[in-house]
């Protein structure tokens, strides 16, 4: 059950980051991002309202009540999510989908090596086989960059995104650690509570940094408003939604569940291609190839 879930959110991720870099076709970052984040607080906030306030059994769509002890392990994950987010919305901007994709693609081999070290997570040999098929495309998508001009050890915003990737790596390692039971290790947080409430912590963080924008940058926040915003919520919130649920079953591996979700590059590859009419795509066919078969191979495996 894990596992389709986990399949499932990866498909809405693609669809996300398709939205996501048709929204910022000549908009600032910030406004942006601060839009994402109100419009996925705004889907959350009924569900903590009736769960606060009523007594209406919301299912799997049930928050959970805490307090101090508990929120303040949410907003350290707010900070590091949104951190990733900032980098990697202004990477996106800058670069081709296609390339974008498969370089996030590699994020799950981080989080292998600190799920390896933090959970003691083991790997079989189709596993293994699927992971060094993933850092394989990397090296290999760096080649295909250079024929248009993208220098990865030079340019700037190659290195926000792998800056951006890291951080989701983090990010993803600390969900595990939420979602664990504590006999497992973790600290056993709901999962609607934890995806409910670091939304509103994150709209309140770009709140703020969008009124210091405003302030000194206000002749540079270009923005043009664009459904595509609306709907990058929607598809992240579904996404997470799908990612959580996964990470909260018995026995799901957060070093495959990682690895499964950035089997998202398929589809933004194929928005890539299809709604921007990116360049040399038969060359990075072969590594998007490379990243897909190492997703058969960790299913397989497990």
């Amino acid at each position: 059950m894990w596992l389709l879930l986990a399949f499932m959110s990866a498909a809405l991720l693609g669809c996300y980051d398709a939205f996501k870099k048709a929204s910022l076709k000549d908009n600032a970052v910030i406004p942006v991002l601060f839009l994402n984040t109100v419009f996925s607080s705004l889907i959350f906030l009924p569900f903590i309202l009736l769960s606060y306030n009523t007594n209406i059994d919301l299912g799997d769509f049930q928050v959970a009540s805490g307090g101090w002890q508990e929120h303040k392990y949410i907003l350290l994950k707010s900070v590091i999510v949104l951190s990733s987010w900032v980098f990697g919305y202004i990477g996106i901007k800058h670069l081709p989908l296609t390339i974008v994709g498969p370089i996030n693609a590699t994020r799950p081999v981080m989080v292998l090596i600190g799920a390896m070290v933090v959970f003691n997570e083991h790997l079989n040999s189709w596993q293994w086989l699927g992971v060094i098929l993933a850092v394989t495309s990397f090296f290999m998508l760096s080649r295909s960059g250079k024929k248009e001009g993208i220098d990865f050890k030079h340019n700037i915003w190659i290195y926000f995104v792998v800056l951006s990737a890291l951080l989701g790596a983090i990010s993803g390692l600390y969900d595990k650690y939420l979602m664990a039971s504590p006999s497992d290790g973790g600290i056993g947080l709901d999962r609607m509570m934890v995806q409910s409430w670091y939304n509103i912590y994150q709209s309140g963080m770009m709140g703020v940094a969008l009124l210091i924008a405003l302030w000194f940058e206000r002749d540079k926040m270009n923005f043009h408003w664009r459904w595509s915003i609306l709907f990058i919520s929607i598809f992240l919130s579904a996404a997470d939604f799908m990612y959580f649920y996964s990470l909260s079953l018995p026995d799901a591996m957060i070093s495959i569940v990682s690895m499964i979700r950035r089997g998202s590059v398929i589809v933004s590859f194929l928005f890539g291609a299809w709604l921007f009419h990116e360049k040399n795509l038969r060359g990075k066919i072969v590594d998007l190839l490379l990243v897909l078969l190492g997703m058969l191979c960790l299913y397989i495996g497990s």
